[in-house]
C-alpha cells in the first residue's frame, strides 16, 4: 500500500452502505445474544487499570469486547481519522485484515454473530475479490471467502477466487521487482508481483489454502515461486528482517540504522504463521520458510522495546519511539504461533509474547477502541492513542486468538505502563 492521502475527520462513506447494514444486523444479533458485548462495550467504564488478562476465557473476552466495539460503529458507517481511500473498499485489503482476524474470533467464539459478519460480507461482495487483478492486496479477502466455503457458504463462496487465479496462471505477470517511487509517472508496475513485505501477509495464504482446498497443485506452486523470489529480494540475511520494498535498501534513520517498517516486517511473519500450516511437512519450500521464521523469531525477540511494543522503525532508538500497536500485534501473533506449533522454545519465547500481549492490552480503550494504530502508509510514521484502523483490530484478533490457544497462566504484566498522551512524533 502506498502512503496515503488522510483524511483529519471521521465520515461516512456511501461505499460502505452494504458494510453498514451487514454490521447493524451483527451489532444486533451480537447484543441479544451477549448482552455485556456491543452496547456495554461503547458505555463508559472505569479508567481504573486492569490485571493483563492471560486465561483463554479472559483473552477472548477482551477480543469480543474490541471486535464488538469495531463491528458496532462500522454499523453505523464511521470510518476512523487519519484513513486512505482504501479504507471503505468492502473487496479490499483494510477490510479484509479484519475479516481475516475475524475468521480466527469466530473459530474460537461461541457468539455466532462473528461467523454471520464473515458470511454476510461474502454475500454482499458476491464473493468477488477486489478490482486489481494482480494486487496482492486484492487478493486478501479470498482468505475470508475459503473461510466461508467450509462454514456454510459453500463452494460458490471461491468460485470467482478461482476464476481470478486461474487467469493469472494463464497471464502469469511479467514484471521484476524493483519498487518505483509512487510519484513515478509511469506507475508501479511491480505490484503484479509481491514486491512488497505487505504482500506477504496479503496473498500467498490464500493461493496455498485454494491450493488445499481444491486439491490443484499449481496455486500452491505460484504461491511458492513467488514467496522464494521476494524473499531472496527483500529479505536481509544480516538482520533476518524483510525490507518493505527495495526504495528501503539503502535509506537510513536518523542515527544511521536501516530502516525496517515494524507493520511490513509484522505483515511478513504473521503471513508466514499463516502459511506453514498450509504445506505438507517435511515440504523444502516449508522447511525454507519455517527457518526464515525462526531467525525473524530471534531478531524480533532481540529487539523487543521495554514496554512490550516494538518501534515503529525496527532498529530506530526505543527510548525515541512511540508504542505501535499494528506491528506489535502481528509479532505477538506469530511468535504465540510459533511456540504453539512447536518451531518456536516456550521458554525462550514465552516472556517476549506476554510482554507484547500485556502491551496490546493497553493499547485497548475502555469501550473496546483500539488504538495506537498506525495509519495506513508504506514506512514508519507517527502515531498516537487514539489512532486505529480495521487492520489493526484484524491484527489484534489474531494475536488474540493465539494467545488464548496458549493457555498462558496468570503473571504479573512484565511490561511498562506507557503514559496515553497526545500524538507522539514517529521515526
Amino acid at each position: 500500500m502506498k502512503r496515503a492521502t488522510r483524511h483529519p475527520f471521521p465520515r461516512k462513506s456511501s461505499s460502505m452502505t452494504s458494510l453498514a447494514h451487514t454490521a447493524l444486523a451483527l451489532a444486533m444479533l451480537t447484543a441479544s445474544l451477549a448482552p455485556s458485548a456491543a452496547p456495554a462495550a461503547l458505555a463508559a467504564v472505569s479508567q481504573a487499570p486492569s490485571p493483563v488478562p492471560y486465561s483463554r476465557d479472559d483473552v477472548m473476552a477482551l477480543a469480543e469486547k474490541v471486535a464488538d466495539y469495531q463491528l458496532a460503529t462500522m454499523a453505523a458507517g464511521y470510518i476512523p481519522p487519519n484513513t486512505s481511500r482504501d479504507t471503505a473498499d468492502p473487496k479490499g485489503w483494510v477490510q479484509g485484515a479484519l475479516l481475516v482476524g475475524l475468521t480466527d474470533l469466530a473459530d474460537r467464539s461461541s457468539n455466532p454473530a462473528y461467523r454471520q459478519a464473515i458470511l454476510a460480507r461474502g454475500l454482499a461482495n458476491q464473493w468477488e475479490l477486489g478490482k486489481r487483478f494482480y494486487h496482492a492486496d486484492d487478493h486478501v479477502i479470498g482468505q475470508a471467502y475459503l473461510w466461508a466455503a467450509q462454514n456454510g457458504a459453500g463452494a460458490e463462496a471461491i468460485a470467482p477466487l478461482r476464476q481470478r487465479f486461474d487467469a493469472i496462471l494463464t497471464y502469469p505477470p511479467k514484471v521484476g521487482l524493483e519498487h518505483a517511487e509512487y510519484s513515478d509517472p509511469r506507475g508501479v508496475d511491480c505490484d503484479q508481483r509481491w514486491c512488497w513485505s505487505d504482500a506477504l501477509f496479503m496473498a500467498p495464504t490464500t493461493w496455498l489454502e485454494l491450493s488445499k482446498v481444491s486439491g490443484d497443485p499449481r496455486y500452491a506452486a505460484y504461491a511458492k515461486s513467488e514467496f522464494a523470489a521476494v524473499t531472496a529480494y527483500l529479505y536481509d540475511r544480516d538482520e533476518h528482517l524483510y525490507y518493505r520494498d527495495s526504495r528501503f535498501f539503502t535509506r537510513r534513520g536518523p542515527d544511521g540504522e536501516k530502516v525496517f517498517w515494524s507493520r511490513g516486517d509484522g505483515w511478513v511473519l504473521a503471513g508466514l504463521a499463516r502459511m506453514i500450516p498450509l504445506l505438507p511437512a517435511g515440504d523444502p519450500d516449508r522447511l525454507k520458510m519455517e527457518a526464515v521464521f525462526k531467525e525473524m523469531a530471534g531478531k524480533l525477540k532481540a529487539i523487543q522495546k521495554a514496554d512490550g511494543y516494538w518501534s515503529p522503525s525496527l532498529l530506530s532508538d526505543p527510548a525515541k519511539s512511540p508504542p505501535e500497536s499494528s506491528g506489535t500485534a502481528f509479532f505477538t501473533y506469530g511468535l504465540a504461533w510459533g511456540i504453539k506449533s512447536g518451531l518456536l522454545d516456550r521458554a525462550t519465547f514465552e516472556p517476549t509474547v506476554r510482554k507484547g500481549w500485556a502491551a496490546l492490552t493497553r493499547a485497548v480503550h475502555p469501550d473496546g477502541k483500539f488504538g495506537y494504530v498506525q495509519p495506513v502508509s508504506d514506512r514508519p510514521e507517527s502515531v498516537s492513542y487514539d489512532d486505529t484502523q480495521f487492520y489493526g483490530v484484524g491484527a489484534f484478533l489474531l494475536a488474540a486468538a493465539a494467545v488464548g490457544d496458549l493457555g498462558l497462566k496468570p503473571a504479573k504484566d512484565r511490561g511498562v505502563s506507557v503514559p496515553r498522551t497526545p500524538r507522539n512524533s514517529g521515526n
